[in-house]
């Protein structure tokens, strides 16, 4: 166990101290960019699809980089634990580069959706050995606050991103979304290199063992059945034969790349990657339906429906930041988190009934975006302190999967359940009220009596 760097006064060193700050700075503007990407993507799309005449290939430029990164996730943790999280982080950052390139000159549809999968690659690659980068970099008291800034690398573009985005594509050419975002990561890349000198990260702990590419076969088995999910269920009655083959090929897939136990919730780390797609899962498929429900059943604009939004974002970022202060302990974060999940979105739904005033939308978001914005973090934090030297890749990446792969699977459902129900949000909504609950459940199972001394067993 790395020993805590601790200040004069007996605090954990701050991740902005002189002795961790380009590393700080170079970790999260990584991820902040990454984020921005992904959210400014979704609001310039139609104008992508309408300029390159590629409307058929709308819903694949989004499906096509979830699946890489599925891929990339399996890789890049092993990779980790075996060379150490720099060379991913390398290759992962020069992949992303050449995906933002090709994205941001594809003169077809076909070259931009090919764009998106290297981008996919490059994400995923990258995103597990950051976090393979905090273990090894990072004492562990320090860990809360490192995440609970990437929490707010995500928040931050979630407010802004889609504003810009909007502009830039308005005003200017979408393809400096893409083509702006290499001028900042590569000196982001840089500041992070810079930032890891004098650190044991250089290294890998554990030892090479087969099995890799078997894992990458069914990693990329698992990507296609989540897109037969997804597309499945957007199809209605048609596409039951494609919702069905993906449900059972994920079955089958799936549990081979999360860890032992994880499908039947087994005690301690086996229910990280559970925990976390239930509780992230519940609040992606929320937040898909929320703003249709106050649009088309409430009357609100496209502006003021994502105001309350924002409003989750905003509380995301303060659950983060309390959980980062230590003020908020680990089952009170994670059980507390999903109930707060349940309890948002239940508030949200009852905005349905016309007498509910429409503040009552802006306090369930608040509480949605609390309890995902505790939650979320304390996973990462929690996953990194049970995990053995060596290890932290290959559980890291088994998160990073169960999250990606539970949320298609609950925006997929919480869609077919509304529109079976005659386009019911009640019934779609009532779907990820239960994901979080379970998660509730289930809490408990992950956070368990250790030995002395460990940041779980001190702090739950």
């Amino acid at each position: 166990m790395t020993t805590t760097l601790e200040s004069p006064v007996g605090t954990p060193a701050s991740v902005v101290s002189p002795q961790y700050r380009a590393l700080s700075i170079g970790l999260v503007a990584l991820v902040t960019l990454q984020a921005f990407e992904a959210m400014a993507v979704a609001t310039a799309m139609p104008v992508i699809a309408r300029e390159l005449d590629g409307m058929h290939l709308y819903n694949l430029a989004f499906s096509a980089t979830l699946a890489a990164s599925v891929i990339a996730t399996v890789l890049g943790g092993r990779w980790s634990d075996v060379r150490g999280p720099l060379q991913p982080i390398g290759a992962g950052v020069v992949t992303f580069v050449a995906g933002l390139l090709l994205a941001g000159l594809a003169p077809t549809m076909e070259l931009f959706v090919a764009g998106r999968f290297v981008q996919g690659l490059g994400t995923g690659l990258t995103q597990v050995a950051l976090y393979v980068l905090v273990a090894r970099a990072y004492p562990p008291a320090m860990h809360p606050r490192v995440f609970a800034a990437f929490s707010a690398a995500w928040v931050v573009p979630s407010m802004i991103g889609p504003a810009i985005a909007g502009f830039i594509a308005e005003s200017f050419d979408w393809r400096w979304i893409f083509l702006g975002v290499i001028v900042v990561v590569i000196p982001s890349a840089l500041l992070l290199w810079r930032g890891t000198a004098g650190r044991a990260v250089q290294d890998g702990v554990a030892e090479p063992a087969p099995g890799l590419g078997r894992k990458l076969l069914f990693a990329t088995l698992t990507a296609v059945a989540a897109a037969l999910i997804q597309y499945g269920s957007a199809l209605k009655l048609a596409g039951l034969p494609l919702l069905a083959a993906g449900i059972v090929l994920l079955a089958v897939s799936l549990p081979k790349l999360l860890l032992p136990g994880s499908m039947r919730a087994a005690r301690g780390l086996p229910t990280g990657p559970l925990l976390r797609g239930l509780a992230f899962g519940s609040y992606t498929a929320a937040e898909v339906l929320i703003p249709l429900m106050l649009k088309y059943e409430r009357g609100l604009s496209v502006t003021a429906a994502g105001i309350v939004l924002t409003v989750g974002a905003l509380g995301w970022s303060t659950g983060s930041w309390l959980k980062g202060r230590g003020m908020i302990g680990n089952m009170a974060a994670l059980r507390g988190g999903a109930l707060l999940i349940a309890a948002g979105i239940s508030l949200v739904t009852l905005v349905l009934i016309d007498p509910v005033p429409l503040v009552l939308a802006h306090v369930g978001m608040a509480a949605v975006g609390l309890g995902i914005g505790m939650l979320h973090p304390t996973v990462s934090v929690l996953v990194l302190e049970m995990s053995k030297e060596g290890e932290e890749g290959n559980n890291t990446a088994a998160v990073g999967v169960g999250e990606s792969v539970f949320t298609v699977v609950a925006v997929a459902v919480s869609g077919a359940l509304f529109t079976a129900a005659a386009q019911n949000y009640a019934a779609g909504l009532a779907f990820t009220v239960g994901l979080a609950l379970l998660g509730a459940v289930l809490a408990p199972r992950f956070v368990h009596s250790r030995a002395a001394g460990t940041m779980e067993g001190t702090a739950s």
